[in-house]
């Protein structure tokens, strides 16, 4: 690699990271997924054809676990209601919580995991737009699946349509189930924390964090367990794609203030230029005035008992002025 694009990747990576840069930055990029979300909506009716297919793959597989985890979070409140709170509230706190750690603790490492977070986010909304997927909890009941946020609705802040808040259900896609960003959120918290941690506490919760939540989004009926399967594949292309993201950005951004601080040098230079008063040849040729100038000498004409140039210290001028005493003799 040449000498200039290594001191330019290292000069990028050694840039002093804000809060007030990023925190603009992340919550454009949760805005963008959540707008992206609530426009693929997608027909119903695919949805649930989505849907339904997923559990005929996984019966054929025998991997259905949705229905008795389901079943059993009905049945025993003191497993559902914490599993309503653990889906709707964890998420969008535990996530956040890892990134200010990573920001304040371990900067040299926040700028690569947020990197990858948010391309696989992007990723997942790609999924969401090609795949709308109906939740088990809203197929017909004739498939056995109770919705658990709605059965214990009268716990928590969120109503019987989503995970939002009360009144507000009719704002969330409830069709993109497909892949489990629950899932995969919860899969980055945890690879940080088993890899930074540093202490017993953490490599538990690391290893528990995404375990529950797995099981948590089954039991409450939000997803499938392909849908969870789904949501670790895209953290791992997004891990994949991230130093090439991280490049292009850095490239991007170099060009950027390169040329930014091309017209911002070439406007100063113009104003400095504008304010100095330039020195021109013919001022460089011209001698100074001379401040006696109305006393000057012509040419020729010495002032009186100025010595000639060669005359002896002793000798007498000859060319005395008038009323100049003669000589002694």
């Amino acid at each position: 690699m040449p000498q200039s694009d290594i001191s330019r990747t290292e000069g990028a990576a050694q840039v002093r990271l804000r809060w007030w840069t990023e925190l603009p930055l992340l919550v454009l990029v949760y805005a963008l997924y959540s707008a992206g979300r609530l426009l693929a909506r997608g027909d119903v009716s695919t949805a649930v054809d989505h849907g339904l297919a997923i559990l005929r793959v996984e019966k054929a597989l025998w991997l259905n676990a949705e229905h008795p985890l389901n079943r059993l979070f009905t049945r025993e409140p003191w497993l559902g209601v914490p599993a309503d709170f653990w889906y709707a509230s964890l998420h969008y706190l535990v996530t956040p919580a890892i990134l200010i750690w990573l920001f304040r603790s371990r900067s040299h490492l926040y700028r690569r995991a947020r990197t990858w977070l948010m391309t696989s986010t992007l990723i997942g909304l790609v999924g969401f737009t090609l795949l709308p997927t109906c939740p088990p909890r809203l197929l017909s009941p004739e498939h056995g699946f109770v919705d658990t946020m709605a059965y214990y609705s009268s716990y928590g802040w969120w109503g019987g349509e989503a995970s939002a808040p009360r009144g507000l259900g009719g704002m969330t896609n409830q069709y993109a189930a497909m892949p489990s960003l629950h899932v995969g959120w919860a899969l980055w918290c945890g690879v940080l924390l088993w890899r930074y941690g540093g202490t017993r506490a953490t490599r538990v919760a690391a290893v528990a964090y995404p375990l529950i939540t797995t099981i948590v989004v089954m039991g409450t009926a939000n997803h499938y367990f392909l849908d969870a399967v789904a949501g670790a594949a895209v953290m791992g292309v997004g891990l994949l794609l991230t130093p090439l993201v991280l490049r292009v950005s850095d490239r991007l951004w170099a060009g950027l203030r390169e040329r930014f601080e091309g017209t911002y040098g070439e406007a100063l230079a113009r104003r400095l230029a504008a304010r100095s008063t330039p020195v021109t040849d013919a001022s460089r040729g011209t001698r100074a005035p001379i401040v006696s100038g109305g006393c000057q000498t012509s040419t020729g004409e010495r002032i009186p008992r100025q010595r000639t140039a060669g005359a002896e210290p002793g000798a007498a001028p000859t060319d005395a002025g008038d009323g100049a005493p003669a000589p002694a003799r």
